[in-house]
């Protein structure tokens, strides 16, 4: 669409309310042309409103937002033309053969895709014979991925794409994500699966409870100052930088935050067997971000 602009999506204080339920509340980042974006959050963070108000679906209460240079309200018919988008949850007319609601994805779209998507039921082991109803949520959450990438958009919005695919068939998925990255197309993967994150994204936001809490990229991310605590010997410990603490038949780990002389401190009038402290793995960053 805009060539000239270099923000695949723009947004600016996005809002949307629910009466009294949560939605989100004054969201703003940016995703770069040609780069692979997480947008992570545990269920009910506001992943899906965020997506749905980027393709409106829905219309915001406040805020404004921009994909591949054009206004989300006043121009979302013509964003789709350039959008590959994998709902979480995938529907389809039931009585349809899978062929047919392929080729009917691409009519939709004025496109003879069935090159394309040749390939991609081939690589994703698509049946193309079945019936919508005979298949299970993965085989059709297939389906939905050939429907969304068969035309080559320039920006892919995913949410929660993998939910239902076995793990080679999820591997399958992200190489060709890679590959169509390699080609110039920017993808938007909203996951609450940090491993997803970590290994395939350049940048990632974190949502939690409708609220933008960092945006960054994941190495930065990473490097929150958190160690990893293990002791022996103490079972109870109650200090301020103390998270997702697990209690062990002879001791406890933690991830810890907060200044360390505190923490030694505390110890010290612990009858401590062993002490171990390290950088924590990045989920357990990621986990921080989430509580």
């Amino acid at each position: 669409m805009n060539a000239e602009n270099s923000c695949a999506i723009a947004i600016r204080h996005l809002t949307k309310t629910y009466g009294k339920n949560r939605g989100i509340n004054d969201v703003t980042f940016e995703v770069t042309k040609g780069e692979i974006f997480g947008f992570l959050g545990p269920n009910g963070a506001g992943k899906s409103t965020t997506i749905r108000c980027l393709l409106g679906l829905i219309k915001p209460t406040g805020g404004s937002a921009e994909v591949l240079g054009a206004d989300i309200v006043k121009e979302h018919r013509e964003i789709m033309r350039y959008i590959g988008y994998i709902p979480s949850e995938t529907m389809f007319y039931p009585t349809m053969k899978v062929s047919e609601v392929i080729r009917f994805a691409a009519d939709v779209r004025g496109m003879d895709c069935s090159e394309e998507a040749a390939k991609l039921c081939e690589r994703l082991k698509v049946d193309t014979t079945k019936k919508i109803d005979e298949l299970s949520l993965g085989n059709r959450k297939k389906v939905g991925i050939v429907c969304a990438m068969q035309h080559k958009p320039e920006l892919f919005i995913f949410d929660e794409p993998t939910s239902g695919l076995d793990p080679l068939i999820q591997a399958e998925f992200f190489e060709l994500v890679k590959e169509y990255n390699q080609q110039g197309a920017t993808c938007f993967l909203s996951s609450h699966v940090l491993s997803e994150v970590r290994k395939y994204c350049h940048r990632a936001a974190i949502i939690r409870e409708g609220q933008l809490i960092a945006c960054d990229t994941i190495e930065n991310l990473a490097h929150t100052g958190a160690k990893f605590v293990r002791v022996e010997g103490v079972t109870q410990l109650e200090i301020e930088g103390m998270s997702k603490a697990t209690q062990k038949d002879d001791g406890m780990e933690f991830v810890y935050s907060g200044d360390m002389n505190l923490l030694l401190k505390a110890l010290s009038e612990k009858d401590v067997k062993d002490l171990s402290i390290e950088e924590p793995s990045l989920d357990d960053v990621f986990m921080q971000y989430y509580g």
